[in-house]
């Protein structure tokens, strides 16, 4: 009688108990992703609640808990490490990377949307290399350049050192808001008289200012957390926070390991600090949908 009066009013029925169907929404896939995603988000968050702990106890401890609490080694590893003069260098760095990078990167890939030309799909597949490549097969061959050059230890070989993953990747990234954008805006400007330059700065520019702001914040939190390529043409007078941590580390048995934990900890904020700035500036759904919408 059920599935005649469904069928009659042109609903389905609702499945029976015992029809041996599952519930919609409840699947074995479903079960092991969210699963390993909430393993994996409880053992990071387990990790970084360590870190903090440890910044934060007095004296160590043989279980999970300090014995007591104080703040004094934050105070002690800004000191011991220069955190102030580490932080300013990076800062220096990351903004020098972004600034150069966007500069070479939007107009290469305005080129690479707007324009067909023999080698365009090789040229494209040559930027993807830096990005999927280890870093030490390139990393090595650029810093026995830089120290040729003798920009070792300078802010100068740093930047340029981060300059060869940083601009291919920007240009990835800006490729798909470029071709967003309805080419026959800028065929009305240059009929109605605009230079090519006016139709850059005036149209194009603010159209796509938030592809730039994606790419410039994407490549700041990549430099921050760039280890090789710096650690290996840094100085004592150029070291950039990731690569002073790495030193910490391994003077563990010489410096407190509070110290270093509260150095570990400003590196978290920081980057993490960044990584939120770019979620909230940068909608992983939208370039995504921007990327499926322009490969069509």
């Amino acid at each position: 009688m059920t599935d005649v009066a469904a069928t009659s009013t042109g609903q389905a029925a609702p499945p029976s108990v015992g029809d041996g169907r599952r519930p919609p929404g409840y699947t074995l896939t479903g079960a092991v992703t969210w699963g390993g995603l909430w393993v994996f988000v409880g053992g990071l968050l387990l990790a970084v609640a360590s870190v903090l702990l440890a910044s934060l106890t007095t004296q160590l401890a043989d279980g999970w808990l300090p014995r007591g609490y104080t703040t004094r080694w934050y105070t002690q590893s800004w000191t011991t490490f220069g955190l102030g003069r580490l932080l300013v260098t990076t800062v220096e760095v990351g903004v020098a990377v972004v600034a150069v990078t966007l500069a070479v990167a939007l107009p290469t890939a305005y080129v690479l949307a707007r324009l067909t030309f023999p080698g365009r799909r090789v040229l494209l597949l040559l930027f993807l290399v830096p990005q999927v490549v280890p870093v030490m097969t390139y990393a090595v061959p650029l810093a026995t350049l830089v120290y040729r050059l003798r920009l070792n230890d300078t802010l100068a070989g740093i930047v340029l050192v981060n300059l060869v993953p940083a601009i291919p990747f920007a240009v990835l990234v800006l490729i798909p808001f470029v071709e967003q954008v309805d080419p026959r805006i800028e065929q009305a400007a240059r009929v109605c008289g605009a230079t090519n330059r006016r139709v850059f700065v005036h149209i194009l520019g603010p159209l796509l200012v938030p592809g730039l702001l994606a790419a410039g914040v994407l490549t700041l939190v990549r430099v921050v957390g760039q280890f090789e390529l710096t650690f290996l043409v840094s100085g004592p007078d150029s070291q950039t926070l990731v690569v002073a941590l790495y030193g910490a580390a391994v003077q563990a048995g010489e410096l407190a390991s509070q110290e270093i934990n509260a150095m570990a900890t400003v590196y978290m904020a920081t980057t993490l600090t960044l990584l939120l700035v770019a979620l909230r500036v940068v909608d992983p759904t939208a370039v995504a949908a921007r990327d499926g919408r322009s490969s069509r």
